[in-house]
């Protein structure tokens, strides 16, 4: 659990489409580099990539007609950590405990190894009065400097596409 006091947070409600998930990524990416993270940042395409996958599986799973789904941000400075939180009203709809053990064939289901891969830890949890909300944690290092992580070049290479934004 984070343990800052007044901790800097994002809140916002997107619509429960593929562009909803897109606006949530660069939204996260948007308030990484207002907490001193820049879009290029391995902590900042952390983030992005985990918003990005925790947002598709709300869209794709979770989908419940006439709902959005909810994205919060919370940066706890002190531990290093940003936890990323989907809401979506889809509560019967839960994610594994744990993803696959290897890559499907499919063109699906590797999100939550990604998610797995950068976050120190994720779970869900009920969300009153109907849904769930998805959450991990992703470590982001201090916010002086780079903000990088120096583990997290052993977890996975990433690297800065067109724009400045982040690919993997």
């Amino acid at each position: 659990m984070l343990t800052g006091k007044t901790s800097p947070s994002f809140a916002a409600q997107f619509v429960s489409s593929p562009r909803g998930a897109r606006l949530a990524r660069r939204l996260a990416v948007r308030h990484m580099a207002e907490w001193g993270y820049p879009p290029v940042s391995d902590a900042s395409c952390a983030v992005a990539l985990v918003v990005g996958e925790l947002a598709a599986n709300a869209v794709q799973h979770g989908r419940t007609p006439g709902h959005d789904f909810g994205l919060r941000l919370v940066l706890d400075a002190a531990a290093g950590l940003v936890r990323v939180e989907v809401a979506d009203a889809a509560g019967e709809k839960r994610p594994p405990v744990t993803g696959p053990s290897s890559c499907p064939e499919g063109e699906s289901g590797r999100g939550l190894l990604l998610v797995d891969a950068l976050a120190v830890r994720r779970g869900t949890e009920a969300r009153w009065p109907v849904g769930k909300t998805v959450w991990a944690e992703v470590p982001v290092g201090s916010i002086s400097g780079s903000g990088a992580d120096p583990s997290s070049a052993s977890r996975t290479a990433l690297s800065v596409g067109p724009g400045g934004g982040c690919r993997g």
